[in-house]
């Protein structure tokens, strides 16, 4: 009965609203590190010279920072810059920045994957060396690249409970709140959280295997 109680509409309605904070947060970041991370992901396949490099470089140097030091960074150094930036806009900043150098290295192997022969065999044809990747080589890198940056997104919805740490209120925070109220809402909030991130989550790989089915027979 006692947690039973937790789930009343007041405490629902509230935590709905951080799932939503949640999902936006995820979508944005979703899609500006998809758009940045294959360009990245591009420069370093074609090995610009010097330029490829230092694309490379900084590439390297922001995976290899924990994605909490660059959201922190975000929200309480960048103001010391001249840049005020709220929880939401500093969280949709640093997660694109972080996740975009992950999605690089994705599509980078994706365009790995693409045999030699069908370059040199487009380019044989007349191709320009850009049409060669457009309709050539991003199709099939992104088909192959679909199972991990799906798993890779998957990781992105699951780190915005970082989050937390600069008041963000998306729905961990909120889950935070409730049971700050009440100690005996700890376990009914863990458990309906766990839950949410399972659908949230689980959907997104259910998404992954629909354009997998379509682009197997595309």
């Amino acid at each position: 009965m006692i947690y039973a109680s937790a789930f009343n509409s007041v405490n629902m309605h509230y935590l709905m609203g951080g799932l939503g904070i949640t999902i936006a947060v995820s979508i944005i970041s979703i899609v500006i590190s998809f758009i940045v991370g294959t360009i990245l992901g591009v420069i370093l396949f074609e090995e610009v010279p010097y330029f490829s490099r230092t694309v490379q470089f900084i590439v390297n140097t922001i995976r290899n920072l924990p994605l909490l030091l660059l959201i922190f960074f975000t929200y309480f150094a960048m103001p010391k810059l001249g840049v005020e930036l709220n929880a939401f806009t500093a969280t949709v900043f640093a997660m694109p920045v972080f996740e975009s150098t992950m999605v690089s290295q994705i599509i980078r192997g994706g365009l790995l994957s693409v045999g030699a022969g069908q370059i040199e065999g487009a380019l044989s044809t007349g191709m320009t060396k850009f049409q060669t990747l457009w309709y050539i080589l991003l199709p099939q890198a992104l088909k192959n690249s679909i199972p991990p940056l799906i798993s890779q997104f998957i990781s992105l919805v699951k780190d915005t409970s970082l989050a937390t740490a600069i008041v963000l209120t998306e729905m961990m925070f909120r889950s935070q709140v409730i049971y700050g109220q009440n100690p005996n809402y700890m376990i009914p909030m863990f458990a309906i959280v766990t839950a949410l991130y399972f659908v949230v989550n689980y959907s997104l790989s259910l998404l992954s295997k629909w354009f997998e089915r379509r682009l197997a027979t595309s």
